[in-house]
């Protein structure tokens, strides 16, 4: 479809359906903004946000009796 099908059809709508697909247009002009806003995630952006114990891959006292 051509702009200016796009465009007749559209003109020839009543002014209540003329807001409605003026509405539309807004409506996938910011869905489409908000795609472009998600950047890729960087390797190792929360190094220093997790602490992990010293004795972590040590066996736990209450698996004692499966081992």
């Amino acid at each position: 479809m051509t702009d200016i099908q796009l465009y007749s059809q559209i003109s020839s709508l009543p002014n209540e359906l003329k807001k409605e697909v003026s509405d539309f247009v807004e409506f996938l002009k910011h869905k489409s903004k908000a795609k472009k806003k998600i950047k890729e995630r960087q390797f190792g952006c929360a190094k220093g946000f997790f602490k992990m114990s010293p004795d972590f891959d040590e066996p736990l006292d209450d698996f004692k009796e499966y081992m």
